[in-house]
């Protein structure tokens, strides 16, 4: 069957800055793969996609945490014997509050999702698109990459590794036709600051970016094949533009400020 659509897989597409990024992925034009952990979740996203765009929709829930689950989502994306033409390494997690309060498991899962995943997910992904000589790659990193993560010390440390990572396969790759680009959000309205259990800091309570607005942008500097691009509003693009010169220690401390847990009732 010749399809006429191109083809975008994005993970952690249920809800958030990954749902936008697939909602209008489907708006350009294109068929998508998406990928939680939820079942219930991917699939009523999929579905409110759908309803806005005339593409094809295949959920695929897999926890990219564990190798077998994030080979199973590569299969179902080779299984549909078309070529990848846009991929979306957008999953990841975080977890506020002191290194000697929080558990052990919760970091792991974070250098598990947000590094072990982006990896794998990413030699997938790039060898098939190098054997093609074109593609398109967009990995969410963070404005935090920048920055040590004073109570954000893993998640922090995630997004930095994620960010070189990226910015190491923009020059391997720079002769393949095949391109990558760093998204840089800073706060943004998603779950996120919820489920890292940070709703009683200053970060969590202050007014967030558009995930639709992170989301338009980050796909914008996709298809112009920027490197990397800080996305959201004025403020955020401000503290990228700072943190270019501002010495690390500094950073660390004005990042303390506003992730320490109880931060936001003091504030």
């Amino acid at each position: 069957m010749n399809h006429v659509k191109p083809l975008a897989l994005v993970t952690g597409a249920s809800s958030g800055i990954g749902f936008e990024l697939a909602k209008q992925l489907a708006e350009r034009g294109y068929d998508l793969i998406i990928n939680a952990e939820n079942d219930t979740r991917l699939r009523q996203a999929a579905q409110e996609i759908r309803a806005v765009a005339d593409v094809s929709v295949e959920p695929v829930r897999a926890d990219l945490r564990h190798y077998d689950q994030a080979e199973e989502l590569w299969t179902a994306v080779t299984a549909t014997d078309r070529p990848l033409d846009v991929a979306v390494l957008n999953a990841g997690v975080g977890q506020g509050g002191a290194f000697t309060d929080t558990d052990l498991e919760d970091e792991l899962e974070i250098v598990d999702l947000n590094v072990r995943a982006t990896v794998h997910l990413a030699k997938r992904v790039v060898r098939a698109m190098v054997s093609r000589g074109q593609g398109r790659i967009l990995v969410t990193s963070s404005i935090g990459s920048t920055m040590p993560g004073t109570f954000q010390a893993v998640y922090n440390a995630s997004k930095s590794f994620t960010q070189s990572f990226t910015l190491a396969l923009q020059s391997e790759l720079k002769d393949t036709g095949v391109t990558l680009t760093a998204l840089m959000p800073g706060p943004t309205e998603t779950e996120f600051f919820h489920r890292a259990e940070m709703d009683d800091t200053q970060v969590g309570q202050q007014e967030k970016d558009d995930p639709a607005e992170v989301a338009r942008e980050g796909l914008d500097a996709l298809f112009e094949g920027k490197d990397k691009v800080v996305a959201g509003s004025a403020r955020t693009k401000a503290q990228g533009m700072a943190d270019k010169v501002l010495p690390d220690r500094l950073k660390s401390e004005a990042h303390g400020r506003m992730a320490e847990p109880g931060s936001g009732e003091r504030h």
